[in-house]
C-alpha cells in the first residue's frame, strides 16, 4: 500500500518513563487504520482479565488514512477497557486531536503502565516529554488545566490538549477525557483510566507535513474540491451547521421517542425551551469546527450572568448536544434552558460523561420519590427539573461524603445492586447508561451488540424511525438483525478511515473507495465491505475472549413498557434479534479461524 498511511505507533511506558516508536505497516496495510488497527494494538497489549483500573490495561489513539487529506476525517479513536464494565471500549473524539497526531507522524499511540506521581505528557515528532503534574491534580475545573498548559506548551503546529479533570483524578467510573475543552471521549470511563495512571493530560503538537506521492496528486486535489463543495452544500450536512444536534429534541418529541423522566414517558411538555431552535435564538455564541471539517457543528452558548456590582457581567461559554439535552434536560424533567446549561458546565468542569451523570441522577430522583432510598442518603430533596439541587447532587458524586454517593460514582447499575427495587427502572445496557433514543426494538438491540454503547453504534434509531414513517407494527426480528449487521459492519470501514460519522450519508462505498484511489491504496467497494465484516469479526473476538455474551444481557424493564413510535417493545423481537446477530457472529468467526 501507499506510504501516504501514517504506520508509525508510538509506544509509551509510564511505569518506566520510556517510549520507543515502531513502525506496523504490518497492521496498518491489513486494516488501515483507525478501529482496525486499535483493536490489534488492543488484543497484543492486554490480557483477558486484565483490571481496568491496573497498570496491565492501556490507552490506545488510532487514526487513519485520510485523516487530515479529506473533509470531515477528523476524529480519533480510543480503545481501552472499560472500569464501568470491565470489556473492550471503543470511544471517538474530533477537535484538533487526529491532526495533531497525523502531523506529529504517528498512526496510533499504545500508553502503557501507571506512574507513581501525577504526570502530564508532551508529545511531538521528536520526543515524548513526561512532566510532573502535582500542580495540576487537585485542580477543579478542566477549562482551567487546557489554559495552563497552553501557556507551557507554546509553539507552532497543531496541538490538542487532551485532560481530566477532579471525576477522572478520584476515578469515577464514567470520568471523561476533555478535548480542546468542546470535545471529549465521553463514554466508557476513559477518564477513570487516566486517573489510574497518574496521567493528567495529554499534549500533542504535530508540525510535520503529510506528502502524497505526485503521481496521485492531480486525482487528489479534484476530489477533494468535489467532496468539498458536496459537504458545505449538502442539506445533510448543513442541518448540523444550523442548529447542530440539538435540532433531535423537537423531531423525537414529536415522534415520540424523546426519553423523559428516566424514560418513563416520551414527549417532554417544555421541549420547545431546550430545543435547538430555542438555544439557537437565544443562546447561541458561537460556532465550531473539528480541524479538518467545513461543517462546524460544534455549538457555544453564551451565559451572561451577573458577578453581584451593579452592571457587570461575565459571559460563560457552554458547548451543547443533543445527548447532553437530553441526559440532563428532559431525562430530568429540565425545561430551563439556562437551569440546564448551568447544570451542564457543572458537569463539565468536574469531567464527567453527562449522559451517564444524567441518567444517574435521573435514577436517583424517582428512587428517591419512590421511598427507596432516603434523604440521609442523598442529603438533598431531588425533584424533577430541579436543576439547582442536582448541580449540588453532581458535586456530591464527586466529593462522595457518604456510602450512597461513593455508589452512585460506580453508575446506575451500582446503584440498582445495592437497591434491588429500584432495578426495573435502572436504565443501562451491560451497565453503561444510554444515549437519548428510545425509538424502537433496533436501537436496544445495537446498544447490546455495540462496542460504544452510543447511538452510533449502527445508528439503529434511524431503523426505528424509518419503520415508524411507514406505519410499521410488524418489525420481525430477522429485519432487525439483518440491518444492524450490514450497517455496523460497513462503518468499520468508516472508523478505520476515520471519517466523522456525521458524513456517512456523504462517504458512501464508491466514494471511499475513489478517496482511497486518489492517494494510493486500491481497494475496491466489494473489498472495502469484505475488510469491514473482518474488523467487526475481530472486535467480537476480543469481547468474546474477555466473557461477553449478548444473550445474557438483562435490559431494564422500563424499556418494555414505556411507549415507543412503533408501540412497546416486545422483549421477545429483542432477545431474538440478540440471538440472530450472535449465530451470525459464531459462523463468523469459525469461518475466518477456518480460512483466515
Amino acid at each position: 500500500m501507499s506510504e501516504v498511511i501514517p504506520s508509525k505507533v508510538l509506544y509509551i511506558d509510564l511505569s518506566r518513563k520510556k517510549w520507543w516508536i515502531e513502525d506496523r505497516k504490518d497492521l496498518f496495510d491489513k486494516w488501515l487504520g483507525g478501529i482496525g488497527v486499535a483493536i490489534q494494538l488492543y488484543k497484543e497489549n492486554v490480557d483477558r482479565d486484565a483490571d481496568p483500573l491496573g497498570p496491565q490495561n492501556v490507552i490506545i489513539f488510532a487514526i487513519g488514512p485520510l485523516t487530515g487529506l479529506f473533509p470531515m476525517c477528523s476524529k480519533t479513536i480510543s480503545v481501552f477497557k472499560s472500569p464501568l464494565n470491565g470489556y473492550v471500549f471503543e470511544s471517538h473524539a474530533g477537535g484538533r486531536s487526529a491532526l495533531a497526531i497525523r502531523f506529529a507522524g504517528y498512526g496510533a499511540i499504545v500508553i502503557k503502565g501507571s506512574s507513581e506521581k501525577p504526570v502530564y505528557l508532551v508529545i511531538d515528532d521528536r520526543k515524548v516529554h513526561f512532566n510532573d503534574a502535582s500542580a495540576l491534580w487537585g485542580m477543579k475545573s478542566t477549562e482551567t488545566i487546557g489554559r495552563v498548559l497552553r501557556e507551557v506548551t507554546q509553539g507552532s503546529g497543531y496541538r490538542t490538549i487532551m485532560r481530566i479533570g477532579i471525576a477522572g483524578e478520584k476515578m469515577i467510573r464514567y470520568a471523561n477525557v476533555n478535548v480542546d475543552t468542546y470535545r471529549h471521549f465521553g463514554r466508557g470511563g476513559l477518564g477513570a483510566v487516566f486517573g489510574s495512571k497518574k496521567l493528567k493530560a495529554v499534549v500533542i503538537i504535530g508540525r510535520r507535513a503529510v506528502k502524497l506521492d505526485k503521481r496521485y496528486l492531480g486525482d487528489y486535489m479534484k476530489l477533494y474540491k468535489e467532496i468539498y463543495e458536496t459537504a458545505i452544500s449538502t442539506t445533510a450536512l448543513k442541518k448540523y451547521h444550523d442548529l447542530g444536534t440539538p435540532q433531535n429534541v423537537l423531531a423525537l418529541n414529536s415522534l415520540g421517542a424523546l426519553p423523559t423522566r428516566n424514560f418513563s414517558s416520551t414527549r417532554f411538555e417544555e421541549a420547545d425551551k431546550i430545543s435547538g431552535e430555542y438555544l439557537a435564538e437565544r443562546y447561541l455564541g458561537r460556532r465550531l469546527a473539528c480541524s479538518g471539517c467545513p461543517v462546524a457543528c460544534i455549538h457555544i452558548a453564551a451565559l451572561r450572568e451577573p458577578t453581584g456590582e451593579p452592571y457587570f457581567y461575565k459571559t460563560t461559554f457552554v458547548g451543547y448536544d443533543y445527548e447532553p439535552i437530553y441526559a440532563i434536560g428532559s431525562d430530568l424533567g429540565v425545561g430551563d434552558p439556562e437551569g440546564m446549561l448551568k447544570l451542564f458546565r457543572a458537569i463539565e468542569e468536574y469531567g464527567l460523561d453527562v449522559i451517564t451523570t444524567g441518567n444517574v441522577l435521573a435514577w436517583i430522583t424517582e428512587a428517591y420519590q419512590r421511598g427507596i432510598v432516603k434523604r440521609e442518603d442523598v442529603l438533598v430533596e431531588p425533584r424533577w427539573g430541579d436543576w439547582k439541587t442536582y448541580i449540588e447532587m453532581v458535586k456530591y458524586i464527586v466529593e462522595q461524603p457518604n456510602e450512597f454517593y461513593k455508589t452512585a460514582a460506580l453508575g446506575v447499575a451500582a446503584l440498582a445492586e445495592k437497591y434491588p427495587e429500584g432495578r426495573d427502572f435502572a436504565m443501562h445496557v451491560n451497565k453503561v447508561e444510554p444515549a437519548g433514543y428510545h425509538t424502537g426494538p433496533a436501537f436496544w438491540v445495537s446498544l447490546v451488540v455495540g462496542f460504544r454503547h452510543s447511538h452510533l453504534d449502527s445508528g439503529a434509531y434511524s431503523f426505528d424511525e424509518k419503520f415508524a414513517k411507514e406505519g410499521r407494527r410488524d418489525v420481525t426480528p430477522s429485519e432487525v438483525a439483518k440491518l444492524v449487521v450490514e450497517e455496523e459492519s460497513w462503518r468499520q470501514i468508516l472508523n478505520s478511515l476515520v471519517v466523522c460519522l456525521f458524513g456517512r450519508g456523504l462517504y458512501k462505498e464508491e466514494l471511499v473507495s475513489r478517496t482511497l484511489k486518489s492517494i494510493g491504496i486500491n481497494l475496491e467497494p466489494d473489498q472495502l465491505r469484505r475488510l469491514g465484516r473482518k474488523i467487526w469479526i475481530e472486535k467480537w473476538i476480543v469481547k468474546l475472549r474477555e466473557g461477553y455474551d449478548p444473550e445474557k444481557i438483562e435490559l431494564p424493564k422500563r424499556i418494555f413498557e414505556t411507549e415507543t413510535p412503533l408501540g412497546k417493545i416486545s422483549p421477545e423481537v429483542v432477545k431474538e434479534a440478540v440471538r440472530e446477530i450472535k449465530l451470525i457472529i459464531r459462523e463468523e468467526i469459525e469461518k475466518t479461524l477456518r480460512f483466515g
